[in-house]
């Protein structure tokens, strides 16, 4: 189920980037809790993960309004932090 809150008024730090994919062990630990992403592509944005599988992760993604369901694949994460 997606959030009943927003998430945090604030963008955290960008912590160090990754240079080929994101582990899934690394993001599972922030399943169900809010997550800053920032895409190899330039986009960032709030990140609520419900599954992670071996190639991907998905979960609610926060719209500045609402959250929508989306997936990603891993190797699209340059780098991610959970609060």
């Amino acid at each position: 189920m997606a959030p009943t809150s927003p998430p945090p008024s604030f963008v955290p730090q960008q912590q160090s980037a990754s240079l080929l994919a994101v582990d899934p062990g690394g993001i599972r630990r922030c399943m169900f809790r809010f997550t800053y992403i920032w895409m190899h592509h330039g986009g960032q944005f709030w990140f609520f993960p419900v599954f992670v599988g071996p190639n991907s992760v998905a979960g609610f993604r926060w719209t500045g309004f609402s959250w929508m369901y989306a997936g990603f694949d891993l190797r699209s994460i340059q780098s991610f932090t959970c609060v």
